[in-house]
């Protein structure tokens, strides 16, 4: 947690005030079932039936930072675009934007990097996880291959949190630390200058698994073991036939039909969990004591996942096929983030000095 005191004129979080949530994604990859499961789906449902105020965004500037490839950035954006709103997000409902739209985030960073320690981003775990690899090799520089988009990117990502007051930032168990730094940031800022921002809380839902990919391990983009969630474009290869091969490829045991199977020790039934009520869990844990084969396991997990994951397939390719809407969507987004952004940073600019010399007529 933040080593800052709290000053009697800090900005804080209170039970009183009302929520006002925050959530990226970044556009380095076509969407998969644990994107879904993990961000997409408890996110649209958190707002849902709620008066909160909610922020979403394509974290673009952030997706530069390991992927090098403009194709992937761009397509990529495209593709989580259109997954959120054909998963059911309101864009009239929350802002929904690109980080890169709003160019007072970048503003903001620089200036939070001015009143930031080195010695916190040293902390950040993706850096030192960078500097332990390069210091188990002989002869290599500790900060071989780490950029300054890596070294600094808490400080954007305090940015992207403090420039709209998240008081709430959804994240997974591993990004808590960022958040723990944002709130460091502000406390800083609020100290040396003027209070502005409010300190936000992670929120780390237990609840949402974490899936595992085809060959056992997290499923990850970094593994290429995904499910894709609407597939690769492909006029050959329908998107659902696409999801039913991937799932046809889970990596199992030797373990043959009618012998029984620990449901606990299986990839299928961890997903198939994500999906179901706890009436079919409890119904297809008895089929794997009672042996179901693992074709058998595979087809009833893709019946589940698919008709979740159907009805919003039509809505995506209609999207992909259709940029202008999705770019309309987007500029709207970026209007009503820009509404927020240009007050709060004019704030910052006034708070360290930057601010006109005298009003000209």
């Amino acid at each position: 947690m933040s080593n800052n005191s709290t000053p009697d004129n800090q900005t804080s979080e209170t039970s009183t005030e009302a929520k006002r949530i925050l959530t990226g994604i970044k556009p380095t990859g076509i969407p998969h079932l644990g994107n879904y499961v993990g961000a997409i789906r408890p996110a649209i449902e958190s707002i849902q039936d709620s008066d909160h105020e909610a922020f979403f965004f394509l974290a673009d500037y952030h997706g530069i930072i390991g992927c090098y490839d403009p194709a992937i950035i761009h397509e990529s954006t495209r593709a989580i675009a259109a997954t959120w709103i054909a998963c059911g997000l309101d864009p009239e409902r929350v802002t929904f934007y690109r980080q890169s739209d709003v160019p007072e985030i970048p503003e903001l960073a620089w200036i939070l990097n001015c009143s930031c320690a080195k010695g916190l981003m040293n902390r950040a775990h993706a850096y030192k996880a960078a500097v332990d690899i390069n210091t188990e090799k002989a002869d290599v520089d500790p900060d071989q291959g780490v950029t300054m988009g890596l070294f600094g990117y808490p400080v954007l990502m305090a940015a992207d949190i403090l420039m709209f007051n998240a008081t709430h930032v959804p994240v997974g168990r591993d990004q808590v630390q960022h958040i723990e730094m944002a709130r460091d940031i502000a406390g800083t800022f609020n100290h040396r200058y003027k209070s502005l921002f409010t300190l936000p809380s992670a929120v780390v839902d237990n609840d949402i698994p974490l899936l595992t990919g085809l060959d056992g391990r997290k499923m990850s983009k970094s593994y290429s073991n995904t499910i894709p969630l609407f597939g690769e474009p492909n006029p050959q290869v329908s998107a659902e036939k696409q999801m039913h091969k991937a799932i046809m490829k889970i990596v199992t045991n030797s373990q043959l039909p009618d012998e029984p199977k620990d449901p606990d020790d299986s990839a299928i039934f961890e997903i198939y969990k994500a999906f179901a009520t706890p009436e079919e869990i409890a119904d297809m844990r008895a089929r794997y004591a009672a042996g179901i084969g693992w074709g058998d396991a595979k087809q009833a997990l893709f019946d589940k996942i698919n008709d979740e994951i159907a009805p919003f397939r039509a809505r995506y390719e209609e999207l992909m096929a259709n940029p202008k809407e999705l770019e309309e969507i987007l500029q709207m987004g970026a209007n009503k983030a820009r509404r927020h952004s240009r007050k709060q940073l004019d704030k910052a600019r006034r708070a360290i000095g930057i601010r006109p010399l005298a009003k000209l007529k």
